[in-house]
């Protein structure tokens, strides 16, 4: 069970960000609050600023939330390691565990490959029986890197800060990669504008794998919760298995 958080970023304030997520984590109990891309800080270019250590304040401030709340958490934020800064995805479960994954695809038209280093593995995660691959906004446009090959995952997850200049492009893509997958694709993206100015719409929202559109938050400040129906899933791949025909790759 999935509960979208789609709100507005206080820019570069990991504090004010901890405190104005925590109201709405105060609603929720069981399964994952899903946060946005750099959900501490907005989609800042300062690294070398904002960075923090894994186990910084903000990491520690999501095991506190997960533990205390019996919620999983999960969202991107910037961290430093062996003298890189990575956009990185935090997965925290309420028995302290975290999972990785470091956003393989920066965004070069804001400069994010200066300050960042890329990824180089995917991830995995579990939610109850749902098999989750979180990725982080550009890589959206990359559908090689979250192809479901070998019939990995269930559900596809992005976290953005996608600007409503190019709202038409994150919902077109996010219904692709649906449909390419056979799965299931959840877009969380943020609302409000960041210190650049640049506006964002929201548009978060859940597809099924035909692409259907079943969760839709449009520019609401708001919490939506999803559940995947797995046997559905399953069932509509067995009747519809074009995965059997996919081409067979390796990415380098």
């Amino acid at each position: 069970m999935l509960h979208l958080i789609q709100t507005a970023l206080k820019w570069e304030d990991p504090a004010a960000n901890g405190t104005h997520f925590e109201s709405y984590l105060d609603n929720l109990s069981d399964g994952v609050a899903v946060l946005p891309e750099m959900f501490s800080t907005g989609f800042s270019m300062d690294s070398e600023t904002l960075a923090e250590s894994m186990y910084g304040p903000t990491h520690t401030w999501m095991l506190k939330n997960a533990k205390q709340r019996n919620l999983t958490l999960c969202g991107s934020i910037i961290i430093h390691e062996h003298g890189r800064y990575l956009n990185r995805f935090l997965w925290v479960t309420p028995d302290e565990e975290t999972r990785v994954y470091d956003k393989r695809h920066l965004f070069r038209m804001a400069g994010e490959h200066e300050h960042y280093s890329g990824g180089e593995s995917n991830l995995t995660v579990l939610d109850a029986a749902t098999r989750i691959r979180p990725q982080i906004c550009y890589d959206l446009r990359f559908p090689v890197w979250s192809r479901n090959t070998d019939d990995a995952y269930d559900l596809l997850l992005f976290i953005a800060n996608w600007p409503a200049a190019r709202r038409e492009q994150w919902l077109a893509l996010l219904k692709a990669r649906a449909i390419e997958n056979l799965s299931y694709v959840v877009g969380l993206n943020r609302i409000g504008d960041d210190g650049n100015g640049v506006q964002y719409s929201g548009d978060s929202v859940v597809f099924g794998p035909e692409g259907e559109t079943i969760v839709d938050l449009g520019n609401e400040d708001t919490v939506a919760t999803f559940e995947p129906d797995l046997d559905r899933l399953r069932d509509y791949r067995e009747r519809f298995p074009a995965h059997l025909d996919a081409d067979h790759f390796s990415v380098t």
